[in-house]
């Protein structure tokens, strides 16, 4: 799949290749739906408390005595029917994180990617490059770029000025492209990456797939194991020490 690579003011300078492993892959709604729970899981604080009738304070005395009154029978006013009372039941700090695998979390933000390139919804931008902020200049690629709605633009870490032009926008959204992820692309309408963003998110995800194959196991995973036919045989009638334990004197 091929995009235009649109300079600031609009015009075309060249075309990109999409690589159909990342963009173009089979979109799985229900993969993505499992990773977005997922990721805003782990966006939760955790830190909602109350306390129970033994937290809070008071209520160490018995209201009345148990017979004779009429009322209920009642052991502290820290009860929870009572005003002013523990809670029952009531939410405690915890952690909402959910563990994903790697290769969902990783399906997930290609098939992401792929919906919005089948929408046409990503832009290549070239050649913007920035002396210094200026968001007047990123409000003048948009409305070039014919783009509106939530905006994700994604750069490189070293895009400084790029960065601080967008960011004064309250509908862009600016992340770099080692931190993409599910939730930032399915929450934006059009997804802008500079050309050298999308050159190395490319090499950094076909990097990863050539990594996973080279690192397995079995004689390949350590070059220091010696190969099975030059490990040494015992010879006939020889007699083999046994290993010495840690501390045995010599």
């Amino acid at each position: 799949m091929n995009v235009q690579i649109v300079t600031p003011s609009g015009e075309r300078s060249g075309e990109v290749s999409l690589d159909d492993a990342i963009f173009g892959v089979k979109v799985n709604v229900g993969l993505m739906h499992q990773v977005v729970v997922a990721q805003l899981a782990a966006a939760r604080a955790g830190t909602h408390s109350t306390k129970t009738r033994g937290e809070v304070r008071g209520g160490g005395a018995k209201p009345w005595r148990q017979k004779g009154t009429g009322r209920a029978r009642h052991g502290s006013i820290r009860e929870p029917q009572w005003k002013g009372g523990g809670v029952a039941f009531g939410p405690r700090p915890r952690d909402h994180s959910v563990s994903v695998p790697k290769k969902m979390k990783a399906l997930a933000l290609r098939s992401a990617l792929s919906d919005r390139a089948r929408e046409q919804r990503i832009v290549v931008a070239g050649g913007f490059e920035l002396a210094k902020p200026k968001t007047k200049d990123a409000v003048a690629a948009l409305k070039a770029w014919s783009v509106d709605g939530k905006v994700l633009v994604v750069l490189t870490t070293g895009d400084e000025n790029v960065a601080y032009s967008f960011r004064n926008l309250p509908h862009v959204h600016v992340i770099a492209e080692d931190q993409l992820n599910v939730y930032d692309i399915l929450n934006a309408d059009h997804l802008i990456f500079t050309k050298a963003a999308l050159e190395a998110f490319q090499a950094r995800q076909t990097g990863d797939k050539t990594a996973s194959s080279n690192t397995r196991g079995g004689a390949d995973a350590n070059p220091d194991s010696p190969e099975p036919d030059q490990q040494t045989e015992q010879e006939p009638g020889e007699r083999r020490e046994p290993p010495r334990t840690t501390g045995e004197a010599s």
